[in-house]
């Protein structure tokens, strides 16, 4: 492991762990958790409910916490993984400070008269960065 990523996941840290401690809660429902490429990933049991309800105007697929990827199912979690792979970079990037400057680009977007999740700059990169991965 190279420094700059030993970094990242220092960074990640404090998130990934509040996030991490939502797995077993997945797994005792009937949940998939495991690791892949240096992510957890977690989909289906209590998530499917918890995301798609926690906000029937917009219900979530896929949410990236740290090193951690919650996903209401594996499908979701198949079709989401470039995206929240991004997310997971952000989160290097930019450490426990993330949630807060995700929070306060939303605020900007609508500012702007843009849509909070649609025009968020950290959601147009992962849009971005993971559509390029998928055109190379």
């Amino acid at each position: 492991m190279t420094l700059r990523r030993a970094l990242g996941y220092a960074a990640a840290l404090p998130v990934s762990a509040v996030a991490a401690a939502a797995l077993p809660l997945v797994a005792a429902t009937g949940g998939r958790v495991r690791m892949r490429d240096g992510v957890i990933e977690a989909a289906g049991g209590v998530l499917g409910p918890l995301l798609t309800r926690g906000n029937p105007r917009f219900p979530i697929d896929a949410i990236t916490l740290g090193h951690v990827v919650l996903a209401v199912d594996t499908r979701a979690l198949e079709s989401t993984r470039r995206h929240e792979r991004v997310h997971v970079r952000q989160y290097e990037r930019f450490g426990a400070l993330f949630p807060f400057l995700y929070l306060g680009a939303s605020l900007v977007a609508m500012w702007r008269g843009g849509g909070a999740y649609r025009d968020n700059a950290f959601e147009r990169e992962a849009r971005a960065l993971s559509a390029e991965t998928l055109a190379a």
